[in-house]
Parts: structure tokens; sequence; C-alpha cells
């Protein structure tokens, strides 16, 4: 079976991580996935304290989402963190609306000061990426994409591919891991409530319990190279629902 990990953004609402770490042991995970607010403000020493508890649980980090303000502006802090976490892939989470470009000259720009961002991390011998959300999807007024210009900009990106923010950006998952599957090296497993539903989540759903067809993504992904398969839910209100129902369902596809 395919190593499951679990992205622990969603259990920012469910301190502390010790007692998370154990639920997610317990539950049969063996991988979970840090993100740039949970560890950027430790010192060195809870950074190890963090890495002794993971080990205690049987569980490693090999991926990471740290911020862009990092990334650029101190990569070798960055270096250093995924060094003791254990990190071996990072990946750039998100772009704030304000930010973001609005023509594909912009979003090719934004590409290539990924690619440039990459630099260091590459010569540390860590895998860089991007991981998307809906907007990358939307059509832009030349009836382009951001997605495009990005990998375009950025040639040797990796992708964190977030498939459920794919459908939510209106495409189609499965076009795009044939478009970009040599760049996917890991995937976020997360699931889409029908419509109307699990508003008080925000629309989201536990994988195996929403409207996307996992077990035809991943019969698609095994083309790819993704080496990690994380799950996600963005705003549960169980997270013990949420941990034991996803992995359930992943276990069959």
């Amino acid at each position: 079976m395919t190593t499951l990990g679990f992205q622990l953004y969603s259990a920012r609402e469910f301190q502390p991580f010790s007692e998370v770490f154990a639920k997610l042991a317990k539950a049969g995970y063996k991988e979970v996935e840090g993100y740039g607010a949970m560890y950027a403000a430790l010192d060195d020493a809870a950074l190890k304290a963090m890495r002794a508890d993971l080990d205690s649980n049987g569980l490693t980090m090999p991926t990471g989402h740290f911020g862009l303000d990092m990334l650029e502006g101190d990569p070798e802090r960055a270096i250093d963190i995924a060094g003791t976490l254990g990190i071996e892939a990072i990946y750039a989470p998100h772009i704030m609306p304000d930010q973001r470009p609005t023509d594909a000259e912009g979003w090719h720009a934004f590409g290539a000061r990924l690619e440039k961002a990459k630099v260091p991390f590459k010569y540390a011998g860590l895998d860089f990426g991007w991981h998307n959300h809906d907007f990358e999807f939307v059509a832009l007024p030349d009836g382009s994409l951001p997605i495009e210009h990005i990998f375009t900009g950025g040639p040797s990106l990796s992708w964190e591919a977030d498939l459920a923010w794919v459908a939510r950006g209106g495409a189609d998952p499965l076009h795009w891991i044939k478009t970009y599957g040599p760049r996917i090296t890991a995937v976020h497993v997360k699931d889409v409530a029908p419509e109307g539903e699990n508003k008080d989540e925000g629309g989201w759903a536990d994988v195996g319990h929403g409207t996307l067809d996992w077990a035809g993504l991943m019969a698609a992904l095994k083309s790819t190279k993704a080496r990690h398969f994380i799950v996600e839910h963005d705003n549960p209100n169980d997270l013990d629902r949420v941990i034991t129902r996803s992995i359930a369902s992943f276990k069959t596809y």
C-alpha cells in the first residue's frame, strides 16, 4: 500500500501537536507534512523536540510547506529547519490575492521568481516546487491559465498537486495529471463535498466521502513520480473523524 501522510495544517485548531501525532500513529499514518506557521517561529531546541516527538510516534516529515517570505528572505533558515525535521521536499504553498498577477506575463514572471528561489534548495539536495489552489486554474483575459505560465516560467519546478483545489477551480484533475505528470512529486488527498453540503467545513469532505473519483485519480497518478500522498481537510470540525475515515477510504484505492 502507498504510504499515506497527513497535512498538519488540518490540525491547527486541535492542539497540542503531540496529541495529534499520537492519533495519527494509532490510525496508521506514517508521514506528516508541516506548514510554515507551525515551525517558523520555533528555536532549534523546540524543533529538535518536535523531531523527537515525531520519532517516538514512528512518524516522518518528508515534505513541508514554507512561506515565500522565508524561502526568499532566509533560505538558510528554511534549510536548517528541513534538516532538523527530516524534510526532503519543500513546497511554496500560496500567494495572497493582493499579490497575484493579473495577466500571463505576470504569472510567467512569478514562475521565474519561484525558479530563482529554488536555487539554494537545489544545492542543498532538496526537491522544490509549487502547491496549487484554485486560482491557478481560473482563465486569464486571454484564455490561458496561470498554472501554465507558472510552469513555463519555472521549467524545473516540481508540483505538489492539490487535486481537490484543481476541481474547485473548475478544471479536470485527470487532464492536469496527464499534462504535468512528470512534475508531480507529491499529492494532496482531499475531497470536495456535494454542492451545498458541509458548509460549516468550507465545503470540504473527508477523503472518499465527497465528489472526487479518488480510485480513478490514484490509477492515473501511478504513471507520475508522486512519492508522497498527504491527506488534508482545510477546515474540519472533527479531527478524529477526518483522520480515521480518510485513511480507511484511501486503503481501498
